[in-house]
């Protein structure tokens, strides 16, 4: 029995503990994924606890097959898409300035943000999952309901679209 089989089974029981345990080791993943795609460290924060949330509301009817970190993604980011769907004119996303990489470091960060925040919704799902939540290809299949061909196809697109958005950026 895997790790999150035991959790479930132990939050089934009513152990807090494992609620608690849950949460802790979920969460900065979740977490780091709505950072991503929202505009703003506060919007990630509600937006996470929101996930857990409904996690938690729905879970006596919630079948565990596989890992529960794939349908916290599914819930976390229909939650993204319904914030940009009621707030539109948002700006973009920016990454956090860090004191300690020079400018340049920075300057690149944000192009690379900008270049994701340009791609379609689809490509930017995988590309966000795969190279920021560090998710195999078959897990975002699973997770987003499409097959693994059409995955590769999205990261081999995204891929290409921000190498011409980051080459415009240079010049």
């Amino acid at each position: 029995m895997d790790e999150d089989s035991r959790l479930i089974r132990a939050m089934r029981a009513g152990r807090d503990d494992a609620l608690e345990n849950f949460v802790r080791k979920y969460y900065p993943d979740i977490f780091r994924y709505c950072l991503r795609r929202l505009p703003s460290t506060a919007d990630a924060e509600d937006l996470t606890q929101t996930a857990f949330e409904r996690f938690f509301r729905g879970f006596e009817n919630y079948r565990h097959c596989g890992k529960a970190k794939n349908y916290l993604y599914v819930i976390a980011g229909s939650l993204c898409a319904d914030f940009y769907r009621r707030s539109p004119d948002e700006p973009a996303a920016e990454l956090p300035e860090s004191a300690s990489s020079p400018e340049a470091e920075t300057d690149r960060r944000l192009d690379l943000q900008s270049a994701v925040e340009a791609l379609s919704e689809p490509l930017r799902e995988v590309i966000i999952l795969h190279y920021f939540q560090d998710l195999k290809l078959r897990e975002i299949a699973k997770l987003l309901g499409i097959g693994l061909p059409l995955v590769k196809y999205r990261i081999s697109k995204a891929k290409q679209q921000l190498k011409s958005l980051l080459r415009e950026d240079e010049t």
